[in-house]
C-alpha cells in the first residue's frame, strides 16, 4: 500500500533520517521531509509537533520520527490528539503496533538501532495494516477517551 509519510528528526538523527527518506522514496511512497536539513542543534518537540499535526490533519497517513532514542519524539508526538506514536527497536513490535494499536507514527532511536535494522523496522511498520478487530478497537477507543 502506498502511503504519504511525514518524516522528521532532530539534529542528532540527521543521517538516519536522510537514509529513511531515500528508502521510502525508493519504495514509491510520497514523503514529506520536515527536516532538519543540517546538524545545527534543534529541539525535537518542534519537529515532533509539526509531523504529528500532518498525521492529525490527514495530510500524511503515517509518520516516522527519529531522535537519539526515539523516546522524546514519541512523548512529544503523543501530546497531539489522535496520534498514536510508538517507539520500536524491532520488527515484531513495529508490526504489532500497527496491527493491534493502529499506531500512526513510528519513533526510532538512531543511537539504539543501526541503519539496516531501522529500515527493516520501517518496512514492517509501513506494510502492516490495522486488523480492525473489535477487541483492539475497543482499547483504542478507551485511549481516545483519555485525550478528552
Amino acid at each position: 500500500m502506498k502511503h504519504t509519510i511525514v518524516v522528521a528528526s532532530d539534529h542528532a538523527a540527521l543521517s538516519l533520517k536522510t537514509a529513511i527518506v531515500n528508502h521510502l522514496l525508493d519504495g514509491e511512497h510520497d514523503v514529506l521531509d520536515l527536516g532538519p536539513s543540517t546538524d545545527t542543534p534543534c529541539d525535537y518537540p518542534d519537529f515532533a509537533q509539526k509531523a504529528a499535526k500532518h498525521v492529525q490533519s490527514g495530510t500524511a497517513t503515517l509518520g516516522i520520527l527519529i531522535c537519539g532514542t526515539g523516546i522524546g519524539m514519541s512523548i512529544a508526538a503523543n501530546k497531539v490528539k489522535g496520534v498514536r506514536a510508538a517507539v520500536c527497536s524491532d520488527t515484531f513490535s513495529a508490526r504489532m503496533t500497527r496491527l493491534h494499536n493502529n499506531a500512526n507514527i513510528l519513533a526510532i532511536g538512531e543511537r539504539v538501532v543501526g541503519q539496516g535494522l531501522a529500515l527493516d523496522i520501517i518496512d514492517a511498520f509501513v506494510s502492516t495494516n490495522y486488523s480492525g478487530e473489535t477487541r483492539h478497537q475497543n482499547r483504542i477507543d478507551k485511549i481516545s477517551k483519555l485525550e478528552k
